[in-house]
C-alpha cells in the first residue's frame, strides 16, 4: 500500500512538471516567425531606399554638376576647351561675313573696270570702292607716273606685276587671318580633352582606393566627369576642322578672284600703253 501511494505521487509529480514544458515548446516558433516576418518586411524598404538613393545620384550627373564636382585641373581643361569652341564659332561668323562682303565688292569692281576705257576712268568709277581692286588701279597709275621719263615698257610691266604680287600676298594674309587658330584648335583639342580624361580617371581611382569600394554608384560619377573632358574636346575639335576646310575652299576661290582682278587691271594698262604709243604714230602719219 505504501509503495502504491509513492508511485501515484511520482506520476502526479511528473505530470505536473511536464505540462508547462510541452506548453512552452510551441511558444518559441512564433517569436522566430515574427522576427523573420519583420526582417522580410524590412528588407524591401531598405532595397527601395537604396534604389531611390542610386536613382537620385544618377539624376544628379548633369554636365554642370559633373563640371562643378571635377578636380581643379579637369575644370581648367574643360573651361579652356569651352573657350576654344567659342573662338571657333566667333571666327566662323566673322569670316563668313567678311568673305561674303569682300567677294561681292570685288566682283562688282571687276565688272566696272572691264567696262571702263582707261585706268583713269576706272579709278573715278571706283572712288568709293573698298575692295582690293582700288589698290591695283592706284598702284598701276602711280607706277606709270613714276616711270614717265623711262622708255622701257617691259620694265614698267615687270614692276607693276611685282607690285600686284605683293598686293595679292597681303590680301591673302588678311583673309586667312584666324585660320591658324582653327587649325590649332582642330589639331590639339582632342588631345587636351584626352589629357583631362586621363587625369580625371586617375583622380577617381585614387578616390576609390581611399574609399575601398567598387560600388558602381561610387565609381560612375568620377569616370563620367573624366569622360566629359573628352566629349568637350571633340565638341571643340570637330567643328574647328570642318570650318577650317570650308574656309580653305572659300578663301581659295576669293584669291582666284583677286588674281582675276589683277589681270583685268594689267590688260587695261596694256591698252592704255598702246594708246599712248599709237598717238605719236597717228600724228606722224597725219
Amino acid at each position: 500500500m505504501r509503495r502504491l501511494t509513492l508511485a501515484i505521487v511520482a506520476i502526479a509529480f511528473l505530470c505536473c512538471n511536464g505540462r508547462p514544458t510541452v506548453a512552452q515548446q510551441p511558444a518559441d516558433p512564433p517569436t522566430v516567425t515574427q522576427n523573420s516576418d519583420a526582417a522580410i518586411a524590412t528588407a524591401p524598404g531598405a532595397a527601395a531606399s537604396s534604389a531611390r538613393s542610386v536613382t537620385v545620384g544618377l539624376h544628379e550627373l548633369s554636365p554642370w554638376s559633373m563640371f562643378m564636382s571635377a578636380s581643379t585641373v579637369v575644370q581648367a581643361i574643360m573651361a579652356g576647351l569651352a573657350f576654344a569652341s567659342f573662338v571657333t564659332w566667333t571666327i566662323f561668323v566673322a569670316k563668313f561675313i567678311e568673305l561674303f562682303i569682300a567677294k561681292r565688292r570685288l566682283r562688282a569692281a571687276v565688272d566696272a573696270v572691264a567696262r571702263a576705257r582707261t585706268l583713269g576712268e576706272a579709278q573715278s568709277m571706283l572712288s568709293s570702292d573698298q575692295s582690293v581692286m582700288r589698290s591695283f588701279i592706284t598702284t598701276a597709275i602711280n607706277e606709270v607716273a613714276l616711270s614717265s621719263d623711262l622708255d622701257n615698257e617691259s620694265g614698267l610691266k615687270e614692276r607693276i606685276a611685282s607690285s600686284f604680287s605683293e598686293i595679292a600676298r597681303s590680301e591673302a594674309r588678311r583673309v586667312r587671318f584666324g585660320m591658324g587658330a582653327l587649325a590649332t584648335i582642330g589639331a590639339t583639342a582632342p588631345f587636351i580633352g584626352l589629357f583631362g580624361t586621363v587625369w580625371g580617371i586617375m583622380h577617381s581611382f585614387i578616390g576609390i582606393s581611399k574609399l575601398q569600394t567598387t560600388n558602381l554608384a561610387v565609381v560612375a560619377p568620377g569616370i563620367a566627369e573624366a569622360l566629359l573632358a573628352t566629349a568637350i574636346g571633340l565638341f571643340a575639335a570637330i567643328p574647328a576642322v570642318m570650318i577650317y576646310n570650308h574656309f580653305s575652299r572659300v578663301t581659295k576661290g576669293y584669291l582666284d578672284l583677286v588674281g582675276r582682278a589683277g589681270g583685268t587691271v594689267t590688260r587695261q594698262l596694256s591698252r592704255d600703253l598702246d594708246r599712248m604709243r599709237a598717238g605719236p604714230i597717228r600724228r606722224a602719219a597725219e
